[in-house]
C-alpha cells in the first residue's frame, strides 16, 4: 500500500519516520515534524485506513508493519529514526522487531507491547468502540455545520479534548455535499479487537532480549497505558531501553506538554 505523506527538513540527513495513533495522521505531528526539520530529513506517514492515505479491508499490526516497509523501500530509506505514538508505536516496534536493520533507533510514546485486551475491564475495547459507534452516527445524520457534529459527540463522549481530536478526522465531501470521516470506521470498529490486542508480550518473547538498537518510552505521567508492571516488561524486552516520564501529560503527551516531549525526543537522538 502506498502511504500517504508530509514531509519536513533536508535529504541528506538523519532520517526520522513519524507513526501516528489510532484516529491520528501526519497532520497532529507537523508541529513535532517542523521542528525535528531543522536539524533531521522527517517523514510522516499516515497508515492505512487513516488520514489520506489508502484504505484497506482489514486492519492489523502485520498489515501496517508491511506497508511500513513498503514505505521505507519505495523512498529509498536504508535506516531510520523510528518515533511511533499510542497504535503507531505498536507498528514501530512490529517493524523495527520485524526489520532490525533498518533502525537507527526506536522511540515508543505511551504505549507498551501488550495485549490491552486481555484487562479485566477491558475499558479500553469499550471505549473506542463507543468512539467508532458515534462516529458511524455521525456519518449517518445529515449535519450542516462542523459545530453541530461537536454538539452532537458532546452528548456520547465526555471529553472536549477528544472531541476536538476527533473533529480533525471530519470533513465536507465535495462530491455529496455530506460530512464524512477520512479515517475507515467500519474496518476500523469490524477490527477493533486486533487494534488494542495487536503487539504482545507473548508474541515478543521468542525475540528476547532486543539488543539491535537503542529504544526510548516515553509515557505521560497521567496515562494509564504504561504501568510499573509494564516498565518490568519492557525491560524484560529491551534490556537497555530508556523509560522517560512526562510530567503532567496524559496519553497525547506530544500535544500536552510539547516542549518537555521534544526536549526527551532530542536528548535521546
Amino acid at each position: 500500500m502506498k502511504l500517504y505523506y508530509r514531509e519536513e527538513g533536508k535529504r541528506n540527513k538523519q532520517i526520522i519516520v513519524i507513526v501516528h495513533g489510532l484516529y491520528g495522521s501526519s497532520d497532529n505531528w507537523l508541529t513535532v515534524g517542523k521542528k525535528l526539520g531543522k536539524k533531521y530529513h522527517v517523514y510522516m506517514v499516515d497508515q492505512r485506513n487513516h488520514g489520506r492515505s489508502p484504505n484497506a479491508d482489514e486492519h492489523s499490526y502485520e498489515g501496517m508493519t508491511e506497508d511500513l516497509a513498503g514505505f521505507f523501500d519505495e523512498h529509498h530509506i536504508e535506516k531510520a529514526i523510528v518515533i511511533g505514538h499510542s497504535m503507531g508505536g505498536k507498528t514501530a516496534m512490529y517493524f523495527a522487531a520485524d526489520y532490525p536493520e533498518k533502525i537507527d533507533k526506536l522511540i515508543v510514546a505511551d504505549i507498551a507491547p501488550k495485549n490491552y485486551f486481555e484487562l479485566e475491564e477491558k475499558g479500553q475495547f469499550y471505549l473506542h468502540q463507543h468512539i467508532l459507534e458515534s462516529l458511524k452516527e455521525v456519518r449517518k445524520h445529515q449535519f450542516e455545520t462542523r459545530e453541530e457534529i461537536a454538539d452532537f459527540l458532546s452528548l456520547k463522549l465526555d471529553n472536549k479534548g477528544l472531541i476536538m481530536f476527533l473533529l480533525k478526522n471530519v470533513y465536507r465531501n465535495k462530491k455529496t455535499n455530506k460530512f464524512d470521516c477520512r479515517i475507515n470506521v467500519d474496518v476500523l470498529y469490524d477490527h477493533l479487537d486486533e487494534v488494542i490486542s495487536g503487539v504482545n508480550y507473548r508474541w515478543m518473547e521468542d525475540r528476547m532480549p532486543i539488543l539491535n538498537y537503542p529504544v526510548l518510552f516515553i509515557k505521560g505521567e497521567k496515562s494509564p497505558y504504561i504501568s510499573e508492571e509494564d516498565e518490568k516488561k519492557i525491560k524484560e524486552i529491551y534490556p537497555e531501553a530508556q523509560i522517560d516520564t512526562i510530567p503532567d501529560a496524559g496519553h497525547w503527551l506530544h500535544a500536552e506538554q510539547p516542549k518537555l516531549f521534544m526536549e526527551a525526543l532530542e536528548r535521546f537522538i
